[in-house]
């Protein structure tokens, strides 16, 4: 197929793909949202409620990540941590490692990660959400909200190759041989 044709079919598989999402969007806007508890995770100035992440916001944002060990979550974070202002008008976004609060200040402050980050170490949190499967942790993202004094999980979505929250693997997907076995790193010096 010639590049205009391949651009052509590409186009159409886009406005397929985009109208799937719109469709999706409905489906997320009628959920029934589910009750959490209100879980105490705890930072580096000492425990912290779920419900006080909120801040001034009815919304909040929780990633799932899989902690110092996992270059593929770090990559997704360094990502988020280019878009915190956008998202933190919008709503109050925080990053849930198993890593200590501690632990995680260093390993922040090395990458240069503004945004807040609390450790579920020692709580039910991140397996109640779905994201402890198979004896391991599973990186994902919660989404929540706060009406009164209930917590309630409107939406959650795992992470990984090729999902919608990290541009890498779509602008590799537009390289004709793919991400070609290309794996995320910590650093590439």
């Amino acid at each position: 197929m010639d590049y205009a044709q391949t651009r052509e079919t590409l186009s159409g598989h886009r406005a397929r793909i985009e109208a799937l999402r719109a469709e999706m969007r409905q489906i997320q806007a009628d959920v029934i949202p589910q009750p959490v508890a209100d879980y105490e995770l705890s930072r580096p100035g000492g425990p912290v409620r779920l419900s006080e992440l909120f801040g001034a916001k009815d919304d909040l944002f929780v990633i799932h990540n899989m902690g110092t060990g996992c270059p593929a979550c770090t990559m997704w974070a360094d990502g988020f941590n280019g878009v915190y202002d956008h998202l933190a008008d919008r709503a109050a976004f925080v990053v849930s490692s198993p890593n200590t609060p501690d632990v995680q200040r260093a390993f922040a402050a090395g990458r240069g990660w503004r945004f807040p980050m609390v450790s579920h170490q020692g709580t039910s949190f991140a397996a109640d959400m779905g994201y402890h499967r198979n004896g391991g942790w599973q990186p994902g993202l919660s989404v929540f909200q706060r009406q009164g004094d209930q917590i309630l999980r409107v939406s959650d979505t795992e992470l990984g190759p090729n999902d919608d929250f990290c541009s890498a693997w779509h602008m590799f997907a537009m390289l004709p041989q793919g991400a070609a076995g290309w794996f995320p790193k910590f650093n590439y010096a």
